[in-house]
């Protein structure tokens, strides 16, 4: 996944508040503290001698095998996988887009909606790619960040008065690549889970966010930041679950 240059400067008017403008994305880092857990395991366990470029033995573990999802009733696989990665390109890639667009969602919006993006993106993916490539084994968080993106882009287009026409633009071109790339790249990348991700989070995003401008997207009801609670506890225990499963397949 490559990102063009999309910063929170990229605003015309209205600058955020200073207290939103100095917000730290803690939701972004605990995200990005899971995968890199979960990768220091898969180090640590694997088997695999091509580790660093594919690592089939975490996959097998804890990825998202669709056959064992179906047959096996593994079911929690559709979220384990969301945090197992296939080597460190991949993790590398994932985790700087993860925190690229995280940082920018927690500014502009709410941490509460950049946990319930990201969540509802990584397993709209997993169906998806599901329903359409059952035979293969899906890993990574790339279903959850590209719904990040999705929801930016949706965000830049119903808030357009205060978004620059370069934001809107850099978006864009990197919601192309991602698509271009897959296609280019179509026998390692799972497109339908990135289809999935980035439809679950462009949903999202235009049933969330305003478009008037005299309502603040910042600001949230308890119920929403409680479920923005309950889907980063998710991701958590999914990655906490994925170490166990790795730490106990070692001692098979």
């Amino acid at each position: 996944m490559s990102l063009s240059s999309i910063t929170e400067h990229d605003f015309e008017q209205k600058p955020l508040p200073v207290a939103a403008s100095i917000r730290q994305p803690y939701y972004t880092y605990i995200l990005l503290a899971c995968i890199a857990a979960v990768f220091i395991t898969q180090f640590a366990t694997s088997g695999d001698p091509e580790f660093f470029h594919a690592d089939r033995y975490s996959a097998f573990f804890a990825g998202f095998d669709k056959q064992a999802f179906l047959n096996g009733h593994e079911y929690w696989r559709i979220l384990t996988g969301a945090t197992v990665h296939s080597g460190i390109l991949h993790v590398v890639m994932n985790s700087y887009a993860l925190y690229s667009f995280g940082r920018l969602v927690e500014v502009l919006s709410n941490r509460a909606h950049l946990a319930i993006v990201f969540i509802l993106s990584a397993l709209g993916g997993g169906f998806l790619s599901l329903i359409f490539n059952p035979e293969a084994t899906s890993v990574g968080a790339s279903g959850g960040i590209v719904g990040l993106l999705s929801y930016l882009a949706v965000y830049a287009f119903r808030r357009r008065q205060f978004i620059s026409k370069e934001f809107r633009k850099s978006l864009l071109i990197n919601i192309g690549f991602i698509l271009i790339f897959g296609l280019v790249l179509f026998n390692v990348i799972d497109n339908y889970g990135h289809i999935g991700g980035l439809l679950a989070g462009a949903i999202y995003g235009f049933i969330q966010i305003p478009g008037d401008e005299y309502i603040d997207p910042r600001s949230t009801s308890s119920i929403t930041k409680i479920v923005g609670v309950a889907a980063l506890i998710v991701y958590i225990l999914a990655s906490i679950l994925s170490i166990l499963l790795l730490l106990a397949g070692r001692n098979q």
